[in-house]
């Protein structure tokens, strides 16, 4: 009974302060990092597992590690950030006074240098994703600000043309430019197209089985 009890003034204690307005900031960065961590973790684990298992080779358990790893590192990152990023947002507008546009550049600025700035694999794959969406939305800012005309046609075919008209040249001409994951998935669907011995590695597996071939 006094443990019950114990439990029951326990949590009654942290619900009032996560009531409280003045720990709000705080506990806003805290929640932050835990928010991180949960959406790295769901966003990476599936994609490490379909990749690894894919175009990885080697061992079961080598596998599972590299789809542990890189999963750990995308939660890792990602809560660091926003804890960062928080953080630095509400220390910006604790010494000036008010909340301005400029404290949220210089906070994930900031934050990116530090916690996505080192060059690897995890961090280049999420820049490269967060890129293609800036050049998206800063397009649209522009054209509703009128920094350029709206367009009289959809410009989105045109787009997609030379997205991959461009990956497609850099891919069989420059591919050392691209990715590694991205070089591995146009070698299964371009390169390894082009080579089979019989039926069994012509619809049934990509590559003959080991053996197989002599």
């Amino acid at each position: 009974m006094a443990g019950s009890d114990l439990y029951k003034t326990l949590i009654f204690t942290i619900n009032n302060i996560l009531q409280q307005e003045k720990y709000k900031a705080a506990l806003a960065v805290i929640k932050g990092f835990r928010n991180g961590a949960v959406y790295g973790a769901k966003i990476r684990a599936p994609h490490a597992l379909v990749m690894t298992f894919l175009f990885r080779s080697g061992s079961l358990r080598d596998k599972v590690k590299a789809i542990a790893q890189a999963t750990y590192t995308h939660s890792r990152n990602l809560a660091c950030f926003v804890f960062t990023y928080k953080g630095l947002q509400t220390l910006q507008q604790r010494l000036q006074g008010k909340a301005c546009q400029s404290h949220s550049f210089l906070a994930a600025c900031l934050g990116g240098w530090l916690v996505f700035g080192e060059n690897n694999n995890i961090n280049s794959q999420i820049n490269m994703y967060l890129l293609s969406r800036i050049l998206f939305g800063l397009s649209r800012l522009a054209v509703e600000k009128g920094y350029i005309p709206q367009p009289k046609k959809d410009p989105f075919p045109l787009f997609a043309a030379l997205v991959w008209g461009i990956v497609l040249w850099l891919f069989e001409y420059h591919p050392h430019t691209l990715q590694p994951s991205l070089q591995s998935s146009m070698s299964y669907l371009y390169h390894d197209s082009n080579v089979w011995h019989d039926i069994s590695d012509f619809l049934v597996y990509n590559k003959p089985r080991a053996g197989a071939q002599k």
